[in-house]
């Protein structure tokens, strides 16, 4: 989709330095890139020893990707409801992941088995909504949950209802993702 190394080195190191300026810490020197300026979506997940640690995004590009992955980042770490703030004793054990996210598609079925058939496992992100219930999951959850059955069942879950809910009200959408994770 994107495969650019050097906007995924660039938008590691905003969305790190977004957080160690935060935490008071030194930050690096910020490669330029041209694509920074542009209207970009991202999505910023932090792990520490391989566990989620936060993870915050944006679904649709409302301002530019310089703003979004530093504005994530700092959500990611200090804003995310399941997890404490993050600790500058954290830090040195902080992983840092940056997914630039497509445009979204509308899935269009006829029922909840035939948007399961049309899943891509491993490829496709989905936003869940119904009514105001509304979640998603990126493309790389795939990974934990790679049956389609149980990956939207999680995916009612995350927004707030039953697993097995289904209305022919819910609307699907589908985004891929470019990803660049720090070794």
């Amino acid at each position: 989709m994107f495969a650019d190394r050097a906007l995924g080195a660039a938008l590691l190191i905003r969305a790190r330095n977004a957080i160690a300026a935060e935490l008071g810490l030194p930050t690096q020197p910020e490669p330029a890139h041209p694509a920074l300026g542009t209207p970009g979506a991202t999505f910023v997940t932090l792990t520490t020893e391989g566990q989620l640690r936060g993870c915050i995004g944006s679904l649709e590009a409302r301002r530019s990707l310089d703003a979004d992955v530093r504005a994530n980042a700092r959500a990611a770490a200090f804003n995310d409801p399941r997890f404490e703030p993050l600790k500058e004793a954290e830090w040195p054990q902080l992983e840092v992941e940056v997914s630039q996210l497509s445009a979204t598609v509308p899935l269009g079925f006829i029922d909840e088995a035939d948007a399961l058939r049309q899943l891509r496992p491993g490829v496709d992100g989905v936003i869940f909504e119904y009514r105001g219930y509304r979640s998603t999951f990126l493309p790389q959850v795939w990974a934990s949950l790679p049956d389609g059955g149980e990956f939207l069942s999680q995916l009612k879950r995350k927004a707030g209802l039953p697993g097995d809910f289904w209305a022919p009200e819910v609307r699907l959408y589908r985004y891929e993702v470019e990803k660049w994770t720090e070794h």
